[in-house]
């Protein structure tokens, strides 16, 4: 099994007595992290249920809480003492906040659970289990897991926002250029073939469109999603203009609003806010959109590498804090403000005058930091950038 960067976090939540819930997109490594986290307590008084068997939903089908604490006994689980239940894929089971919430209050029974949303866990968890649980998003590889899956040696170096050592990028080049092709799906990652990596990234779509859509939402035509989809993937590292996409896709302004909600609460698509000093004026301005992970993007558009390279830069950097764009009327622009203190700007090959210009327009919103992230090494000697594959 290999470790995520997030289970030491998780280990840490087992000894507190709130529950653990982890969610993020289908088939991102949730129910390995919940196995992982089962073989870690050390009782025999605990208890693992898949729930996408019908034989452990059934446990659940009924409103008598007692019942179903009957069936838990018969499975092994001791309510006189401490307990470890963990359930993967809860999404499937009505209600089941409330039953955890019962449990919790009455009994010495720790919960570990997984759910393939924020639609659903955060909106179920919200109100019934206020200050009962802690919620933890799990997200594609980022690139240091990428290459603890592939097997290699990751004892890496920090490096500044400013220059990465030339020898990282010519030994980790073709695995980086891999990494922004097919993206962090850890089943992806481990595949060797390239055509099966390719089919893989197709059915993980398909299963999004035909599960989660279809469960955890009231649309119906999957068919129109599926456009919309396909015209969002054409236009990542761009603003978000509703009248637009629903002039082009047909689809009324509002349903175009909910579906890019539901996206984003399913971990499908990022929304990035702009950078103003003015809260005000951060809800007038559009936001500009990124797909969570470069495999999908890859599997429904065709779109120049710049586009591409930016979408993995804005997932590996929202991974480090919280990130904004800045952009003025003029059009002059910044691609990333990480948390409000570090701007950074994303260019194929970066040149000294991009360093430039992103100094110049730093300085003029009073920002001290900056950062050139680039990807192809300039011919020319420059080297004050930051390598795309040095961000972990």
């Amino acid at each position: 099994m290999f470790l995520r960067n997030k289970y030491p976090e998780l280990e840490r939540a087992l000894e507190i007595k709130q529950i653990i819930a982890i969610t993020g997109l289908r088939r991102i490594g949730k129910t390995t992290a919940l196995k992982y986290l089962f073989e870690k307590v050390e009782t025999t008084n605990k208890l693992f249920l898949d729930l996408e068997k019908l034989e452990n939903r059934h446990i659940f089908n009924t409103s008598r809480y007692d019942d179903i604490i009957q069936s838990l006994e018969i499975e092994g689980v001791d309510f006189d003492e401490k307990a470890y239940v963990f359930l993967d894929e809860i999404q499937l089971i009505k209600n089941i906040a409330s039953f955890m919430k019962y449990v919790y209050d009455n009994y010495d029974v720790k919960f570990v659970v997984s759910g393939s949303s924020s639609y659903y866990m955060k909106g179920a968890f919200t109100e019934s289990l206020a200050g009962r649980k802690r919620i933890f998003e799990l997200w594609p590889l980022d690139f240091k897991e990428f290459l603890v899956f592939k097997g290699i040696n990751t004892n890496l170096p920090i490096f500044d926002y400013k220059f990465t050592n030339p020898h990282f990028i010519s030994k980790y080049n073709s695995l980086y250029r891999e990494y922004i092709q097919f993206g962090g799906f850890p089943e992806v990652v481990l595949e060797k073939n390239r055509g099966e990596k390719l089919e893989l990234l197709k059915d993980i779509t398909n299963s999004y469109l035909k599960f989660d859509i279809l469960f955890l939402s009231d649309f119906t035509n999957v068919d129109e999603l599926y456009k919309l989809i396909k015209l969002l993937s054409a236009r990542v590292g761009g603003k978000v203009d509703y009248t637009k996409l629903s002039n082009i896709s047909g689809i009324s302004r509002q349903k175009v609003k909910d579906y890019l909600l539901f996206l984003e609460n399913t971990y499908f698509i990022k929304l990035v806010k702009p950078f103003v000093r003015n809260a005000d004026r951060e809800i007038a301005l559009q936001k500009k959109l990124y797909f969570t992970d470069n495999g999908i993007l890859n599997t429904f558009t065709n779109i120049s590498g710049g586009a591409i390279f930016e979408n993995a830069i804005a997932n590996q950097l929202s991974l480090l804090g919280e990130i904004k764009y800045y952009a003025k009327r003029t059009g002059q622009e910044i691609d990333f403000i990480i948390d409000e203190q570090i701007a950074v700007e994303v260019k194929e090959t970066p040149t000294a005058s991009d360093y430039k210009t992103l100094q110049r327009r730093a300085t003029s919103i009073g920002i001290d930091k900056t950062s050139l992230v680039g990807l192809n090494t300039p011919g020319n000697g420059f080297s004050n950038f930051l390598y795309g594959g040095a961000i972990y």
